[in-house]
C-alpha cells in the first residue's frame, strides 16, 4: 500500500495533538495538511513543539475544500461540528469523527443528550466491543464491522473505559443489568484544551479532586448503555435495560481515566467461585492484543498505560456486598480516543491492528 495522505482538523486541540503524535511515528501515513479555527496561518510548531516532524505545516481553516482532497481526514471536533463538515467533505476520503456526532445509532438518545441535527452513526471504533455471540458461541467483536469501513465513529474516552472494565459480565450474564454504578477518576485533558470553568484553571484543579456531569446528565451515558446493550447481543434501541450511574471525578492529572464499575451480582455469579468469575474476562480478551488482564491482585493504574494503546483491566468480587467490581485503566487520549481510532484505521485499511500503536507505558 502506498502511503496515504492524512488530514487532521482541530489539529492543535488535545485529541488532534495526540492523533498527530501517533501518526508521525506510522509508516502507512503522513500528514500534509493541519486545520484549526483561531490558530489559521500560524506554524503547528508553535502549539506543538513536541512533534518536530509538523513544526513547519501551517494551520489552514476547517472547511471542506481544505480536507476534501486527502486519502483520510481525521476531526478532532466539538460535538455538532463533525457532522455537518463529514456532509459536506463528501464520498472521497476516508473519514474518523474523534468528536460525538456519529456515536449514537438512535435519534432520541442524540436529541436527549445533545440536541442539533442528528447524524446517522458510523462503524464504531472500538475493535474489542463486544457485539453478543455467533451461532457458534463464540464472541462477536466491533472489529468485523470495521474491516473496509469508510466512515469510523471513535467512542467517548470514558465510554471505553468503561466499556472495556464490564461488558464481559454483562455478555456472561454475571451482574443484574439494573445496578451498575461507573465511578472515574479522569485527567484534565479528558475536559478539553479550552478554559470552560474557572475550576479548570492550574491554581483550583492542583491539589483538589472535583466531580462533574453529575446526576444522570453526562452525554457519555447513552453511549455506554448503547454498547452495554450490544455486549448483551441486543440492539441500540434496548439500551434503557441498561441504566448506568455514572460519575467522573477531574483529578490533578494531565492524563488517565481509572474506571471502577460494579454491579450486584447474578444468581448464576453468586454460586460461581471468583476463578469462574474471571474466566469472562480471559474468554473475552484471549488474542486481543492492546487488552491488559492483569494477574489478581494487581490493580490497574494510570501511570502504567500514558502513552500506550493498552488498556489494563482486573476484576474481583466483594462476596459481603453481593457485588463484582471490574476496574480499567487507559489513557484518554490515546487508549480513549486518538490510538483507538488509528487502531481501527488499521484494521479498515487492512494494515496490521498495531501498526504505529505500542502497548508500552512511560511510568513512572
Amino acid at each position: 500500500m502506498s502511503v496515504l495522505s492524512v488530514a487532521v482538523a482541530g489539529a492543535t486541540g488535545y485529541a488532534g495533538g495526540e492523533a498527530l503524535r501517533i501518526l508521525a511515528r506510522h509508516p502507512d501515513f503522513a500528514v500534509t495538511c493541519v486545520t484549526g479555527h483561531s490558530s489559521v496561518g500560524e506554524r503547528l510548531g508553535s502549539f506543538l513543539p513536541h512533534i518536530p516532524q509538523y513544526a513547519d505545516l501551517r494551520v489552514q481553516d476547517t472547511t471542506a475544500d481544505v480536507l476534501r482532497d486527502h486519502d483520510v481526514v481525521i476531526m478532532a471536533l466539538p460535538h455538532g461540528a463533525s457532522g455537518t463538515l463529514a456532509d459536506d467533505i463528501g464520498d472521497g476520503p476516508i473519514m474518523v469523527d474523534l468528536g460525538a456526532d456519529h456515536r449514537l445509532q438512535t435519534r432520541s438518545a442524540w436529541e436527549d443528550f445533545y440536541g442539533g441535527p442528528y447524524h446517522p452513526a458510523w462503524a464504531y471504533g472500538m475493535p474489542e466491543l463486544i457485539l453478543g455471540s455467533n451461532a457458534d458461541g463464540t464472541i462477536r467483536r466491533g472489529r468485523d464491522e470495521l474491516r473496509g469501513a469508510h466512515r469510523i465513529a471513535g467512542p467517548g474516552c470514558n465510554v471505553t473505559a468503561v466499556t472495556l472494565a464490564i461488558q464481559p459480565a454483562v455478555h456472561d450474564g454475571l451482574i443484574d443489568e439494573r445496578g451498575i454504578v461507573a465511578d472515574l477518576v479522569v485527567g484534565y485533558s479528558g475536559a478539553g484544551k479550552s478554559l470552560k470553568r474557572t475550576g479548570l484553571l492550574a491554581a483550583e484543579a492542583l491539589g483538589s479532586a472535583v466531580p462533574y456531569g453529575v446526576g444522570g446528565t453526562h452525554r457519555h451515558i447513552p453511549e455506554i448503555q448503547q454498547n452495554l446493550a450490544h455486549a448483551a447481543g441486543l440492539a441500540a434501541e434496548e439500551s434503557a435495560r441498561f441504566p448506568v450511574s455514572f460519575t467522573p471525578v477531574l483529578a490533578p492529572m494531565s492524563r488517565g481515566i481509572l474506571a471502577v464499575v460494579s454491579a450486584p451480582l447474578s444468581a448464576e455469579a453468586m454460586a460461581a467461585s471468583d476463578a469462574q468469575i474471571r474466566e469472562s474476562w480471559e474468554r473475552a480478551y484471549a488474542g486481543q492484543s492492546f487488552m491488559v488482564l492483569l494477574d489478581p491482585g494487581t490493580m490497574p493504574a494510570t501511570a502504567n498505560v500514558i502513552g500506550s494503546n493498552a488498556a489494563h483491566i482486573q476484576v474481583a468480587v466483594d462476596r459481603r456486598a453481593g457485588r463484582l467490581i471490574a476496574m480499567s485503566a487507559i489513557d484518554n487520549l490515546t487508549r480513549g480516543t486518538a490510538g483507538q481510532a488509528v487502531q481501527s484505521l488499521n484494521i479498515a485499511l487492512g494494515l496490521p491492528e498495531d501498526q504505529g500503536l505500542t502497548t508500552i507505558g512511560v511510568a513512572p
